[in-house]
Formats: structure tokens, C-alpha cells, sequence
């Protein structure tokens, strides 16, 4: 795993073309897999404290807010460069008054014990430089009965859908990225750290393991995404 350093100066260089090309890899499904996973925030208390670790461009940060409407939204990201592209979205979709955004370390947070209903990270676990000190600050920011809610990309488990999966993102998919975005080595290392990633079991183990209860996971459009619960005792 690349040190922080890097990963910054990696996103920081594709914080410009980075909305437009996930979607357009992903045909947009993303948006889908984030309404399903909303799901499990929107059942928090009336006016939910939500944090969304690891936000990038704060495409979850603003669905949360949407499908909230109250409540607010708190979005980090090593990324100045990505937060940057968030700010401009936020005063674009008017929910500055419920979404901010700050430059904040998902291995070392700021915020207090017991200070969110829901910690969320989409698609950017992967990135942690020490993933189980990440899951265990998750933990501590948590109120007693609160919720982390994770999405990230996975390896299909089927051979044959596997198959055409990596032919796309770790030989197409850098192609493309590359030449959009001028910088082929992120988009190399994008599909290798979902390569890398722990399976299903291997990462509720690692959830349990920090302290979270009650560990679920569910896999999104033939498990090429999947959605990680746990909760806080």
C-alpha cells in the first residue's frame, strides 16, 4: 500500500476528471449502489450526525444530505484537491447548511468519543494506509448503537464474470483513465488496490476484530460492489 503522501498527491491530481470518469466506468451504477446503502443511514435518530470518511468529491456526502434533509453531514478526505471539487458541489446542490467539509485523516480524527450516529466510507477503505487503525477510529467516533456503513469494489466471485471484470479494470480501464486524466499510474493503481482488497469473510473479520457487532455484508450487481455493516455496542 502506497504511503499517504502518495496516495494525496495521486488524488490530488485526478480530483479534476474523477466524477466524470467513475461515472462513465461505471455506467452510473455507483448511484445506485449509494441509494441502497443510504438505507442503512437513514434509519439513524431524527436529525442524524453522520461522518462520511474518506468523502473525495462528496458524492455520498450529498446523497446522505438529500436523502436526509436535516440532520448534518460532515465529509473528510486527505485530498485538498478533492474536497475542493466537493466545495464547489455543495454550494451548487444549496446544502451548505447541512454538508461540510474539512481536510481530516481517517487513521487519526479529530472528533470526540461518541460523536456520530453514522460513520460511512464509500469506495475509499481500500485506500488506508493502516485499514484496522481506521476501523477502530470509526469505532471510537461512533455513538453507542451507531452504525458504519461501507461500500467498496470487489472481485466477483463467479470465474467467468470474473474474468471479463479484470480484463476491464486492470487492463481497459487504465487505458482509458490514463488518457482522460493524464495520469495512467492512478488509474493503474486504482484497479490493483480493489485487486488487493480482502474478501467478504477475510474483511467482516477485520470489522469484528476492530469492535464492531452485529457485522453484515451484502453484495451489489454480481459482487462487483459490496456493502459492509457493523455497529458499535
Amino acid at each position: 500500500m502506497p504511503s499517504k503522501e502518495k496516495i494525496e498527491g495521486m488524488f490530488d491530481s485526478i480530483a479534476k476528471d474523477y466524477d466524470s470518469l467513475n461515472h462513465i466506468m461505471s455506467l452510473s451504477i455507483d448511484k445506485i449502489w449509494r441509494r441502497k446503502a443510504i438505507k442503512k443511514i437513514k434509519d439513524a435518530d431524527e436529525a442524524p450526525r453522520v461522518l462520511d470518511v474518506a468523502c473525495g468529491t462528496g458524492d455520498f456526502s450529498i446523497a446522505i444530505a438529500k436523502a436526509l434533509g436535516k440532520g448534518n453531514v460532515i465529509g473528510v478526505d486527505i485530498s485538498k484537491e478533492m474536497l475542493e471539487v466537493m466545495r464547489g458541489k455543495v454550494l451548487k446542490n444549496k446544502l451548505e447548511d447541512i454538508v461540510k467539509q474539512e481536510v481530516g485523516d481517517g487513521e487519526d480524527l479529530r472528533f470526540e468519543d461518541s460523536s456520530f450516529d453514522r460513520v460511512v466510507n464509500a469506495f475509499g477503505i481500500r485506500n488506508f494506509e493502516n485499514r484496522e487503525k481506521g476501523l477502530k477510529e470509526a469505532l471510537r467516533v461512533l455513538k453507542p448503537g451507531g452504525r458504519l456503513v461501507i461500500l467498496e469494489l470487489s472481485r466477483p466471485e463467479n470465474k467467468i464474470i470474473r474474468w471479463f471484470y479484470d480484463l476491464y479494470f486492470l487492463r481497459i480501464l487504465p487505458i482509458i483513465g490514463g488518457k482522460v486524466s493524464g495520469d495512467k499510474a492512478a488509474y493503474n493503481y486504482l484497479p490493483a488496490s480493489v485487486k488487493a482488497f480482502p474478501g467478504k469473510k477475510e474483511f467482516m473479520d477485520e470489522l469484528r476484530r476492530a469492535g464492531f457487532v452485529n457485522v453484515a455484508h451484502k453484495a451489489f450487481t454480481l459482487g462487483i460492489c459490496r456493502m459492509y455493516c457493523g455497529e458499535k455496542r
